[in-house]
């Protein structure tokens, strides 16, 4: 991959504006509009995984089944959603004291020191500031799953550093003992999404604790937690309790999944605060989120009973659309996340896949992994899922 010199970087990475997540769907509309034009095959290319480009995007409100970016469909909440127009009238004002408040909350919440948070417009956004903090000398490498979510992963390229992808084991779990084995001298960094995207699985947290604790001690590690809080342990699933103990992980959670908020764009990481201050001395970490975002964020913490719903109501549909691809023959990866990925059948040429299903106002995505491709569908509404069934049926046939 082109190396970046630094301004570049940051400019990628979002750090002087809002960056791609201030327009992430004219970013993705742009991509696959370019991809397209120049009749590539795939959308986003690399020896581990890629991803089959989509027809040109329609208008996102006139789709019947939005199932391509992992949304939930049934947030954000009544109390965030009452105090983020409530206090839609103090948008005139900086919103910097209001951010103290929810980093004490998130600290409380975390057990860690408010020196230990930094929050952003989603975990993405996190992400990628810490590989350019890592790496903004270019060299080294970073260990990941294969496959495994690319954002991270493709600043790190973009910095001039290399990847190194271990395979998920027969469990589809985080081969700890290959990534293990993997680090060596020039390892700056292991990056782990548990549960995993695009595979949805779960690694086993006392293996995965164990992992963390003992390759802390020679290199950072950053575990990517988007989709925790609706595995089956949940919260109890987290790492969060070693960076308390003072380890060097690096733990990243988003409002996008279990809280509805994916358009509202907030996150926090958790980290040693050397770790926090090194990002903060190329970004302001904050920027980016709005008082009413604050807010609303806060009151979604406190909605516990939405929160719950929320899971259980993905998780029902989940389940429905589980025995739905089960009864047409396909076996689905086991999902603690809101969205499924199985394997599409060979006779299926992707791309045509993709446009037949598009064309059906029906959006979801196709991959290439392990030489064999997979469509990976988000968790919607029972209409949603009952409208996919009809587009994937007629796409398959």
């Amino acid at each position: 991959m082109k190396k970046l010199n630094r301004r570049d970087a940051l400019r990628a990475g979002g750090l002087f504006t809002l960056g791609t997540f201030a327009n992430f769907e004219k970013l993705w509309s742009n991509s696959v509009n370019d991809a397209n034009l120049n009749n590539n095959k795939f959308i986003f290319q690399s020896p581990s995984i890629s991803e089959y480009t989509p027809p040109k995007m329609p208008k996102l409100t006139s789709l019947k089944a939005r199932l391509h970016w992992n949304e939930n469909p049934f947030g954000p909440s009544e109390k965030a959603l009452n105090s983020f127009v409530k206090n839609a009238k103090s948008g005139n004002y900086y919103s910097w004291d209001l951010l103290n408040d929810f980093v004490d909350k998130i600290a409380k919440k975390e057990n860690v020191n408010t020196d230990q948070i930094m929050t952003g417009p989603g975990s993405s956004d996190l992400l990628e500031k810490t590989a350019i903090s890592i790496f903004q000398e270019g060299e080294g490498n970073v260990v990941t799953a294969d496959p495994c979510y690319m954002s991270l992963v493709n600043v790190v390229g973009s910095m001039g550093g290399n990847w190194r992808a271990i395979k998920l084991n027969e469990n589809f779990e985080h081969d700890l003992d290959g990534m293990r084995n993997a680090i060596d001298s020039n390892t700056k960094l292991v990056y782990i999404t548990n549960p995993n995207n695009p595979t949805a699985t779960i690694t086993d947290s006392k293996k995965l604790l164990k992992f963390c604790s003992e390759v802390s001690e020679k290199i950072p590690v950053f575990v990517d937690e988007a989709y925790i809080e609706l595995s089956q342990g949940g919260l109890s699933n987290s790492m969060a309790e070693l960076v308390s103990q003072g380890k060097d992980i690096i733990i990243t959670r988003t409002f996008s999944k279990i809280h509805g908020m994916a358009g509202l764009r907030m996150g926090y990481m958790i980290a040693r605060p050397e770790r926090i201050e090194k990002i903060n001395n190329i970004t302001r970490g904050g920027m980016g989120i709005t008082g009413p975002t604050i807010n609303a964020a806060m009151s979604s913490l406190d909605d516990f009973n939405f929160l719950k719903a929320s899971k259980n109501k993905i998780i029902s549909n989940r389940i429905y659309t589980v025995n739905k691809l089960e009864s047409r023959g396909f076996k689905p990866m086991p999902s603690e996340t809101n969205f499924l990925i199985f394997e599409l059948p060979k006779k299926v040429d992707p791309n045509k896949f993709l446009t037949e299903i598009y064309s059906k106002k029906v959006t979801v995505k196709v991959f290439n992994f392990w030489n064999k491709n997979w469509c990976r569908v988000s968790i919607g509404s029972k209409n949603s899922m009952d409208t996919f069934f009809e587009a994937f049926d007629q796409a398959v046939a």
